[in-house]
């Protein structure tokens, strides 16, 4: 690596280290991205000739570890287990992470189909390798496209089976983690204000919307449009907001967009 810059020999053995690949794949992988990391890890595990395919025997192994004696799913006992192997805790966002990568329909529950298809995204065969992808899962959130698509699979992953709509407890949490790896300076103010006025389940609409007003819409509301199409929820916390003279200052908040 001598003919590489400083910033990029760090870039070379930073993609190495999370990813466990070689030389000469950390740079095939950053040389295609134009040294950009996450460009990068998205080459590295979307290029089957550098990826390294899990071994369905040891997928086989680590499914029946983790598997619930009475039914043939991982449940909450074995998804507790799972952490303490990887050394995670259960609350992590990189556990969102992963069920995204699993395709997961349910919380707190894995299919042998869902744990197979995430593990063989992720090239992961062995708790060794699931520990060496955890910092690539939680590089994923630092994207702003990958962001959204868990922010949105988050709903439904959420959601009790059966219903529409989000237990407004369930959405809170899920809001409360998902938006402090964004910083979106409104979340506590948005939270309180559904326990205030709200008290209901959460739809999908107001769901995804939010997201849209949190990356559009500055701190101190000065590029608010009330004629918008905003769910009457976010309009109601916006009168929320300037009822109860909650003004952002923007010396101490920074847009949210701009922490990657």
């Amino acid at each position: 690596m001598h003919k590489l810059g400083r910033s990029q020999r760090d870039k070379v053995q930073q993609f190495m280290t999370i990813t466990g690949a070689s030389e000469k794949a950390a740079l095939q992988a950053l040389k295609a991205s134009d040294w950009h990391l996450e460009g990068a890890f998205d080459f590295f595990y979307s290029q089957p000739q550098i990826k390294s395919y899990p071994d369905t025997k040891h997928l086989e192994d680590l499914y029946n570890r983790y598997k619930d004696p009475y039914t043939d799913m991982i449940l909450v006992d074995g998804i507790t287990l799972l952490c303490n192997d990887i050394q995670v805790d259960p609350q992590d966002i990189v556990m969102l992470v992963l069920s995204w990568h699993m395709k997961a329909s349910t919380m707190c529950e894995y299919s042998k189909q869902e744990f197979f298809t995430g593990l063989q995204a992720l090239g992961i065969d062995s708790l060794g390798k699931f520990r060496e992808r955890i910092p690539f899962m939680r590089s994923e959130l630092k994207d702003e496209q990958k962001f959204g698509e868990i922010y949105n699979f988050a709903f439904g992953w959420a959601k009790e089976k059966g219903q529409k709509s989000l237990a407004l407890d369930t959405a809170i949490g899920m809001w409360q983690l998902l938006f402090a790896e964004k910083q979106w300076p409104l979340v506590d103010h948005w939270c309180q204000f559904l326990q205030a006025r709200h008290n209901k389940a959460i739809s999908r609409d107001t769901w995804s919307q939010l997201l849209e007003f949190a990356r559009t819409v500055d701190t101190s509301l000065s590029n608010y449009d009330a004629e918008g199409a905003w769910p009457y929820l976010i309009d109601e916390f916006v009168e929320y907001l300037n009822e109860n003279g909650i003004i952002s200052n923007p010396q101490s908040m920074t847009d949210w967009s701009k922490k990657r």
